[in-house]
Parts: structure tokens; sequence; C-alpha cells
């Protein structure tokens, strides 16, 4: 790979859109947009993909999906996928960033909100951006297909709307050309310029849940004279913690009540209470003995205090899951672009993404990029830098990213594109 000069073309083109980039991402840091609500964020990948004349530029894909093909100059029949999601969290900011977001969405439902992204996604969508514009001015050299995919909703939905990886596919965004190889990364609190990656399960399966508690509507002054859906709600809320002693310890699982909704007032029994949550398992075949489980839990609780439960599962994401064959292919090119001595085998996570529909359905590989003040072990566990901002998980109110980690994003986009159409990324059958 070192020998072919593109590579270094590649790198020097990298380097040279480091500050739009960066520009890029503090734009859209500023300015967060909620999961379907994407409407700025599509509009300035539209206006820069356009500007780069691609072959294609695609609109309006599963809500605000964005895709861009560029067709290289040399002949070849691969297509690589490269993506990023591009929308935010309803977070309260407390980054300390100059440019921290201080956004409000007044009109979402069960807001209104605070936006902003505590998940990395600005970080993701300015460097695709940054990969495209690089790529695009290479064109001639590459003997086959890119296809940008920037992708809404990653976060989910909100309940009664649709979006995401799965309906831009089935809407067909990779179509035409069909992908040969799908990659991505997410930014996160590894050291900076860091790469982890997993064989199997990077990320687990992930399912929405809803029950519908229902009582009987009564003054709070007479509760015998109505069903109150209220205490068992709670005890669902505290059962659900028990849930993982049902199934084996070494399979992870959590199941989450995050959201507690009903209509009323102080003074007023509800006549129901809704709650919302997700389950997360590591093994994927463990999400319907665990949904099942769930069941039971809800509907016996509520009918211990007389109610009833409606239990619902939506938004199912599979596990982001690495085949062997593909991290075998992919690494070697990893290891070139930021130096094999900082790329490590990391323990799985029960986050989820749903960059595993176009992993799942194309082949590929999703990664770990490094972007905090924290540093590597002798006994491989990530550790904060002394005096720097310490170790900050996605989705906290104090999530950052450094500025330094993305180039090395631009540059892996880049060397994986082009290896991947060369052939050099090609996993063994």
């Amino acid at each position: 790979m070192s020998g072919d000069p593109i590579h270094a073309e590649l790198d020097e083109q990298a380097k040279a859109v480091e500050q739009q980039v960066i520009e890029w991402r503090h734009h859209l840091h500023r300015n967060p947009e909620l999961s379907n609500r994407e409407v700025d964020t599509a509009k300035l990948i539209t206006d820069h993909l356009t500007s780069l004349n691609l072959d294609e530029v695609r609109t309006g894909i599963s809500g605000h999906g964005v895709v861009g093909v560029l067709r290289g100059g040399k002949p070849g029949d691969r297509v690589v996928a490269l993506r990023a999601d591009i929308d935010a969290l309803p977070v309260k900011e407390d980054s300390g960033e100059s440019f921290a977001s201080t956004v409000v969405d007044q009109d979402y439902p069960g807001g209104p909100f605070p936006v902003a992204h505590a998940c990395g996604h600005d970080g993701h969508t300015a460097m695709l951006l940054g990969a495209a514009t690089v790529l695009a001015g290479v064109r001639e050299q590459l003997p086959g297909t890119v296809v940008f995919v920037f992708q809404p909703a990653e976060e989910g939905a909100p309940a009664g709307e649709s979006s995401g990886a799965k309906q831009m596919i089935g809407e067909g965004a990779c179509d035409d050309p069909e992908p040969t190889m799908a990659f991505g990364m997410h930014l996160g609190p590894l050291p900076t310029g860091y790469i982890g990656y997993r064989v199997g399960n990077q990320f687990g399966a992930s399912s929405m849940i809803k029950i519908v508690l229902t009582g009987q509507q009564v003054h709070g002054s007479t509760p015998w004279m109505g069903i109150d859906p209220m205490p068992a709600a709670g005890a669902i809320t505290v059962g659900v913690g028990q849930l993982y002693r049902q199934v084996s310890a070494f399979d992870p699982i959590t199941v989450t009540i995050g959201h507690v909704e009903d209509v009323g007032r102080f003074n007023i029994v509800p006549e129901t209470v809704t709650l919302w949550g997700t389950i997360r398992c590591s093994v994927e075949k463990d999400m319907a003995d665990i949904q099942k489980r769930l069941t039971t839990l809800a509907e016996q609780t509520a009918a211990a205090y007389g109610c009833t439960a409606e239990v619902t599962y939506l938004q199912d994401v599979p596990a982001v899951h690495n085949l062997k064959k593909w991290t075998d292919a992919v690494l070697p090119t990893v290891r070139s672009v930021v130096g094999a001595e900082r790329v490590f085998d990391t323990p799985p996570t029960l986050g989820y993404d749903d960059v595993s529909e176009f992993v799942n359905k194309y082949g590929g590989v999703y990664l770990m990029l490094g972007a905090q003040d924290c540093e590597l072990t002798d006994d491989g566990d990530v550790v904060p830098t002394s005096g720097g901002r310490g170790l900050v998980p996605n989705h906290n109110p104090r999530f950052y990213v450094n500025d330094d980690a993305l180039v090395p994003g631009v540059r892996l986009h880049c060397h994986v594109a082009y290896d991947h159409l060369n052939g050099t990324i090609t996993p063994d059958e």
C-alpha cells in the first residue's frame, strides 16, 4: 500500500482540508438538529456535495438523508459506501466549548428540549464531507465508485415516526450502485487518533420499549374509587432491574426505563401511564427472550395492581457485528494510516448504532476513533491524561471531541475507500 503514490496524495489533501473540516464541525455543533429534523444539516451537506460536481447527489431519503455518488475515472466494479450519521441529541450541553450549543427545539414531541451534538455526529459529518472533498479531487485515479451516505435519525426517530439506516436502504439509497463494502467510524472516549476495533459485536442489539399501563382515572382524594396505574409503573421500573439475573451472566444485557409519561395533574389519579425505555443485548439472539420476560413482568405486575399493560417493542436495531474476514482485511490499511501502535482491540459495548444495517447487508467494518484526552496503559486500559479534560462518555452533557481527531478520520475514510476499490481490502472467503 505504501508504494502507491496516491496514498501520499490523499494524506496531503486531507491535511489541506483540515481547517474547513474543523469549521464544518464547529458550525454543526453550534446548530444541532434532532432526529428527523435535520433540515439545515442536510442542506449544508447537499450544497457542498453539489459543489464537488459528483455524478449524483440524492436528497430527501428517509426524511433528510443525503447520498452522493462519485464514479472513478478508472475501470472497476467495486463500490464502497462511507457512512456518517447527522442527528443530535436532546441534551443540555455543558462541554465548555466556545462553540457550544444553546439551541432549544420548542416543537419536538415531548419537548421542548435543549439540543446538542453529545455523541460526535457533528464530527462524523464533517469528516465525511472532508473525505468527499479529497476523493473528488482524485476521482480520475479511482478504480470504482464511492457512495457517501449521510444518514438521519441514528439516535432513533420519535415514536410514531420512522427514519434511519433501515429506511434509507428500503428507499433505495444504495441500490444503484450497490456497495461491495460499507465503512464508518464513531468518535468517542479513546486516546485521540487511536483506533479501537472488535471482531464480533462492536455494539449491541437494541429495542425501544413502550409499556402503556391502564387503570381508572379518579380524584386524588379518593383513590379507592379508581385504579391507580402509578404504583404498577413504579413496580415495573424497579422489576426490570432484576431481569439480568434471568439470563447468563456471560452475555451482558441491560433494560432501562428512561421516561415516564402520563396525562393529568397533581391531584388526579391518571387513566394511563406510559413507560418508555430500551433493551440492549450483547448477544442478539437474547433479545427475543428478554422481550418475552419483560412482557410477562409488565402484564403480571399490572394485574397485581388491578391494571392492564400493553407492551410494544419498536425500532429494533441489530448488533454491529464485525466479521473476522472483514476486520482482518481492513486492519492493515488502518495500521498504515494511524500507526500499528495506535490500533487496539476493545471490549464490547451495549451502545447501539444502526450502521449495522449497512454492514450486515453489504459487508464491511465499523471502528471506534478516539477523540479525547486519555492514554492507553501497558495493560490495555484507557485512563485520563493528567491535566486533560478526562474521559467523558457519549450522551453525557460534558461530552467533547478534540479537533485533532478529525484529519485522521478523513484519512481513514479515503485510504479505506481507495484500498477497497483497488482490491487491497477484500475479505478472504
